[in-house]
């Protein structure tokens, strides 16, 4: 796939691993990784028909680029989108890992870039930048990687955070040009880098307005790099689904009960203080307006868990949430990436009836506007 082409059935979906169980109902327990769970996780992204998988990124997570590359060996097609923060590994160094995962996987890596939201967690690593200067830092950083992944001489830089001279360009991808970028963040600052820089800019789930609002600031920062028809938009939800709607409710309901009985132990910890991130602080704002703003949108665990990582949901049958993705489409957003509170479990699900029917409406849309642009 080329850096901003979708499949052909027109929608890119991507699903999320973990090295274990675990997720906002299901506090992680016992060692960091569990290899059997870890497969069969990517397994089943492989047989349901994702186009991607996501690892994160986690100040006291396992390594993502050798869990991609492990999984890479055990699947078949699925690609691998690895969460990367720049200013922990030189982009030098970054630029061939993430070549050589493409080399190992057949042309099935991608790089998903996030500044760092959390001061605190940033602070983990040992990075003490502000917020801004760590925007700053990941411009230059992707310009490198850029250029070591386009070049075809010795690379030189000197900038405001690295100083590079005759970076070898020799360990290639097998994707023609480069691996794509798909860039998060949603501040002024974020936004400036993810027009110069994103294939794919990505977001988490929000209101219809919210999205119509950031497309076009995505749009009009990309535009002043001649860049506004390069750049595809990605939406994350947590789709809750069940045979009938009401079933579907009780069930997100079920959920919102769950996590309120293992709040403090749960994957994305309490609700200490109000986050740092203009995403999280986003999805926030989406809560204020209701438990059910709009739709099929469903934003309370988002409230009860501070917006601490992506955990808006869409909630009805597989063909209505279809049916809400379709929305989404319309207005621009092209990639989901989607989990679920099960992950295993619900990632399977999402492949037998999920993406089917997302699939079906998406095609019948752009024959339908094939058809306009006939008459």
């Amino acid at each position: 796939m080329s850096l901003n082409t979708l499949p052909k059935d027109g929608v890119e979906f991507i699903g999320m691993v973990q090295p274990r169980q675990q997720s906002e109902i299901h506090p992680a327990r016992g060692p960091a990784i569990d290899p059997g769970y870890f497969i069969a996780s990517a397994q089943a992204h492989d047989e349901g028909g994702f186009n991607r998988i996501l690892i994160g990124w986690y100040s006291d997570g396992p390594d993502g680029l050798q869990l991609a590359a492990h999984a890479a060996a055990h699947t078949k097609q699925v690609g691998f989108l690895v969460a990367h923060r720049p200013g922990f590994m030189a982009p030098t160094n970054a630029a061939r890992a993430y070549n050589t995962l493409d080399q190992l996987s057949n042309g099935r890596a991608a790089i998903h870039v996030i500044s760092g939201g959390d001061d605190t967690d940033q602070a983990r690593d040992g990075d003490w930048l502000s917020k801004d200067d760590r925007y700053a830092r990941t411009d230059e950083y992707v310009s490198i990687l850029k250029s070591v992944w386009t070049g075809n001489a010795p690379v030189d830089h000197e900038g405001a955070y690295y100083r590079i001279k005759g970076a070898l360009p020799t360990v290639r991808s097998v994707q023609a040009s480069r691996i794509p970028i798909y860039f998060g963040g949603a501040s002024e600052a974020a936004l400036r880098v993810a027009g110069c820089h994103a294939d794919v800019y990505a977001l988490w789930g929000e209101t219809h307005a919210q999205v119509r609002e950031i497309v076009s600031r995505v749009r009009a920062e990309a535009a002043r790099h001649g860049r506004q028809d390069d750049v595809r938009f990605s939406l994350s939800f947590r789709p809750i689904l069940a045979e009938t709607e009401e079933a579907a409710w009780a069930k997100a309901e079920a959920i919102l009960g769950r996590i309120r009985e293992v709040r403090g132990q749960a994957a994305l910890g309490p609700n200490n203080h109000g986050p740092q991130n203009a995403g999280s602080q986003r999805l926030l704002a989406a809560a204020a307006l209701g438990d059910r703003p709009e739709g099929r949108l469903y934003t309370a665990i988002a409230r009860e868990t501070g917006a601490r990582g992506n955990t808006t949901a869409l909630v009805g049958t597989p063909e209505q949430v279809a049916e809400a993705f379709l929305e989404y489409y319309d207005l621009g957003v092209t990639t989901f990436l989607i989990r679920g509170f099960d992950p295993l479990e619900d990632a399977a699900e999402y492949g037998r009836s999920l993406l089917p029917a997302t699939r079906k409406l998406v095609a019948e849309r752009l024959a339908q506007r094939v058809r306009v642009a006939a008459e």
